[in-house]
């Protein structure tokens, strides 16, 4: 199933207008009519405005939930949105987890979003491979192999690799947000 889809079908399920979702997002009715058929591409941004807006994670856009007690590497759950350059894989299992740990790969001169996010809890990143900037408020913090970072994630936040190479970078996030 599309993304536009399961949007649409988790609207519809929770008795919810476009109008309404609109007011919700605070994206147009007609941006949320052509993202339910798949005529547009969606951002991370509007995904995430989206999902908190249906009170559901991310990872229900996406392929099944992975569960058990080892993700093995072939059998990770991978999230990439259409004609993004950003690809997210889930290290834990989905479900009802307090914890939430994600490998995150950036392509050279893309951004996580192009808007600062921001939703509660709590991030922790490393940075395998790569450079990163990590815009946090009004501050920035520029990463590089072997660097980490911790902060609350109610501050206004996004990533952007700097470097030329992909960024490989593993983090865990309470509450689970993908």
């Amino acid at each position: 199933m599309r993304i536009g889809a399961k949007i649409r079908k988790l609207r519809i399920d929770k008795k919810m207008s476009i109008e309404e979702l609109s007011k919700k997002t605070g994206l147009s009715t007609g941006a949320i009519s052509q993202i339910e058929r798949d005529i547009v591409g969606l951002s991370v941004e509007s995904l995430w405005k989206i999902a908190r807006a249906l009170d559901t994670p991310i990872s229900y856009f996406f392929d099944e939930p992975s569960g058990g007690t080892v993700i093995r590497k072939n059998s990770r759950r991978e999230m990439k949105l259409p004609e993004s350059n950003v690809t997210y894989q889930l290290l834990s299992p989905t479900g009802n987890k307090l914890i939430e740990f994600l490998l995150i790969e950036i392509e050279p001169g893309v951004c996580s979003n192009y808007e600062l996010i921001n939703h509660e809890g709590e991030e922790c990143g490393y940075i395998i491979k790569g450079k990163l900037l990590v815009k946090l408020g009004d501050e920035e913090y520029y990463l590089e192999e072997g660097d980490s970072i911790y902060y609350n994630s109610s501050i206004p936040h996004r990533f952007i690799n700097v470097g030329d190479e992909t960024c490989i970078s593993i983090w865990a996030m309470t509450p689970p947000s993908f």
